[in-house]
């Protein structure tokens, strides 16, 4: 193996906000996917038209002449209707293999290169996992020797309905969710949609929790499986040596953590973060990189690595080809930006009558994963000194959270209000830059950064003296 990255990070912890990041190399604000709905960007005509041809498959097919190859889940709204339907094939693939929507493993559709083929529910010849394996391999058998390949391989596991195949359904049977410190405990000091956990749990719903984390372990053993073919493929056509493999997430998962159940959305390490393994030429084994690194690298990343020149983007993010290749003395980061916009209902979930509109995901135990107010904003950071975490709420509080991971990595204690003040204004003000930073903007010093300036005049504005930073409500 190669590199593995132990602190990768999302800049939002949803399917579509964040697999548009890593199309784009860009943070949610500049690609304006804001959720999983239509109405959210999620693959909308306005997404088609704006951020599409300016992906980096796009730029690989067109500049660097690769042959591109995409197999499994695309963007949760690809193939509706109202966004071209199955016949629509996005810019920049040469091969197309795309889920009808969102996540399953038997009954649906793919669009095969612009043509609806469906799967019924026999496994050996329907389970999604096995059929993107099988048509990886294909590709790799009958792609052109005298071009440069690109894959894609997005498997929906370990999404949910977490089906197993067959063979694996009776494997973890002694696994649990793990009880780390922040397990079935309140959030106290936490923003309101977390305190209505209800904390302790019920037996219920720990069981189901439980049930999940292990169901998703199974699902993986098939991606296990799909790994473990495509790299003996590779192998056996004399490419392994020459091709770049990396393994990462679109988001992290909650299981029982502050009392929530199952989901992600949240602001936590166990919703931002997500592996990142990468094997190259180049890159030597058994190596572990702790840089500050997120999914918007990967675009910047892969067309480093085809030669391509990056100053001619507009990507955020950055090149992680010096950190795998072990140039010295490399200039990176040292925060990232995380950023989320609630959703909530307009009417009361009939499942949970107590319950007034605005929230959602509320499942089991009427304990609510979002709300429309749930829209955050955060500067991960770190350096030699500091391990920090500073994040602000568009809600009527401006709630404010703040965690040293030195000295609490579980997330348990905010220290907004013990935290010094001026300090907690320049990370206010490094978040109102980021929110709105694009591309090199966006790769500015942080706040403990050498190079960093900090001018207290540029939080005020002229007029109200109040704080100029503003969450963004994006309208198609």
């Amino acid at each position: 193996m190669g590199m593995t990255f132990s602190s990768a990070y999302v800049p939002s912890a949803l399917c579509c906000p964040s697999r548009a990041s890593i199309l784009t190399g860009k943070y949610p604000h500049n690609h304006h996917v804001v959720n999983n709905t239509l109405e959210g960007n999620c693959s909308s005509k306005s997404w088609q038209k704006i951020q599409e041809p300016n992906t980096f498959p796009a730029i690989l097919r067109s500049m660097c002449g690769y042959q591109t190859f995409f197999a499994g889940k695309y963007l949760n709204e690809y193939g509706a209707p109202a966004a071209g339907g199955l016949e629509y094939v996005p810019p920049g693939w040469s091969y197309w293999v795309a889920l009808e929507k969102n996540s399953k493993y038997y009954n649906y559709t793919l669009s095969v290169n612009g043509q609806a083929r469906k799967h019924g529910e026999n496994y050996s010849v329907d389970y999604l996992t096995d059929v993107l394996a099988n048509v990886s391999l294909d590709f790799l058998d009958y792609k052109s020797n005298f071009e440069p390949f690109f894959m894609m391989i997005s498997t929906p596991a370990p999404h949910s309905p977490w089906i197993a195949a067959p063979q694996y359904q009776k494997t973890f049977q002694n696994v649990f969710a793990p009880r780390n410190k922040n397990f079935n405990i309140h959030g106290t000091s936490k923003h309101w949609l977390i305190r209505q956990a209800k904390t302790p749990m019920t037996n219920s719903s720990i069981q189901f929790l439980d049930s999940a984390f292990r169901k998703r372990w199974q699902t993986l053993l098939s991606v296990d499986d799909l790994v473990e073919k495509l790299i003996k493929r590779l192998e056996f056509i004399g490419e392994l040596d020459n091709t770049y493999i990396f393994y990462t997430s679109d988001n992290g998962y909650h299981t029982g953590q502050f009392s929530l159940p199952i989901d992600k959305r949240q602001l936590y390490e166990f919703d931002i973060k997500v592996p990142l393994l990468v094997r190259g030429p180049g890159i030597k084994p058994n190596q572990t990189s702790k840089m500050l690194v997120a999914n918007i690298d990967l675009g910047p990343t892969i067309l480093d690595i085809a030669g391509y020149n990056l100053n001619k983007t507009q990507m955020d993010g950055m090149s992680l080809l010096p950190i795998l290749t072990g140039v010295s003395n490399v200039t990176w980061r040292s925060d990232v930006l995380v950023e989320y916009q609630g959703e909530g209902r307009n009417v009361t979930d009939p499942a949970c009558p107590s319950l007034s509109p605005g929230v959602s995901q509320c499942f089991p135990d009427c304990v609510c994963e979002d709300a429309y107010n749930n829209t955050y904003a955060c500067v991960r950071t770190m350096s030699a000194r500091w391990n920090l975490q500073y994040c602000e709420f568009d809600d009527q509080e401006v709630f404010v959270e703040v965690y040293n991971l030195t000295a609490d990595p579980h997330q348990i204690t905010n220290i907004a209000k013990s935290i010094d003040p001026e300090l907690l204004g320049k990370m206010n003000y490094r978040l109102m830059m980021l929110q709105s930073c694009s591309g090199p903007a966006c790769r500015t010093p942080g706040v403990f950064d050498p190079g960093y300036r900090f001018d207290p005049r540029l939080m005020f504005n002229n007029y109200s003296g109040g704080r100029t930073r503003r969450f963004s409500k994006h309208l198609l």
